[in-house]
């Protein structure tokens, strides 16, 4: 049985998986609770699932971008378990996992998180002739540029906020299709069958080396005495 874990942003979500088909998936909003909810949690969920942390073979996380906090939290129990199991462990793209349940549109997807200081994360990606595609990689930038850099009509999902979906139709028009409601939530069934496809490919991660994909540095404040003696 797989195991997702996604604590990249506010809102987490956990799922258990069998070959890609899920079996059980808890979502909640964790806010900044990750350290001390993420595990009672976990336990509920395999209690629902009637199965242990025996039952699990392989673990995929969501590896980010995402906030700083969580993705550390996630990461670092995905880690302890993929070493105290013994299992495969695979890391899964956040904004992949927000872009993934759109696959059958015949548009680009466009997966967007807030990255905070009025910028967005976002990449792009779509089906193509059968085949999942990522065609622009993870990176950060703002509404305005991603307005401007958006020729072909696409459809926009993940974090989109109503002022955030009305400068999208300012720039593009009928060119931005915005998902809405109960369907711009990301969840961790989809995480489970984008591992469980990796797996499958034959592709793995080693924890002593997977890290998080934080696309920005963190702001960290230099000790006062290096600043005393700058």
């Amino acid at each position: 049985m797989l195991l997702a874990l996604d604590t990249a942003t506010d809102i987490t979500s956990i799922a258990l998986a069998s070959e890609g088909e899920l079996v059980a998936e808890l979502t909640w909003h964790a806010g900044k609770n990750h350290t001390v909810e993420l595990i009672p949690n976990l336990l509920h969920l395999l209690c629902q699932a009637r199965a242990t942390t025996k039952d699990i073979s392989a673990i995929a996380v969501a590896k980010g971008p995402g906030s700083f906090n969580g993705l550390r939290v996630g990461m670092s129990t995905a880690k302890g378990l993929a070493y105290s199991l013994g299992v495969p462990l695979v890391g899964v793209s956040t904004l992949e996992v927000e872009a993934f349940p759109h696959r059958a549109a015949p548009l680009p997807i466009c997966p967007i998180l807030n990255a905070g200081r009025g910028e967005v994360a976002t990449a792009l990606f779509q089906m193509r002739r059968g085949r999942w595609c990522r065609l622009v990689a993870e990176h950060i930038t703002t509404v305005d540029l991603l307005g401007g850099e958006t020729g072909a009509r696409t459809l926009f999902c993940g974090e989109v906020s109503p002022e955030l979906a009305s400068q999208l139709r300012r720039h593009l028009g009928r060119q931005a299709v915005i998902i809405e409601g109960a369907a711009l939530r990301r969840r961790a069934g989809y995480l489970a069958e984008l591992g469980w496809r990796k797996l499958r490919a034959g592709e793995q991660d080693n924890p002593a080396t997977l890290q998080p994909l934080y696309l920005r540095k963190p702001a960290i404040t230099k000790p006062r005495a290096q600043k005393e003696a700058g």
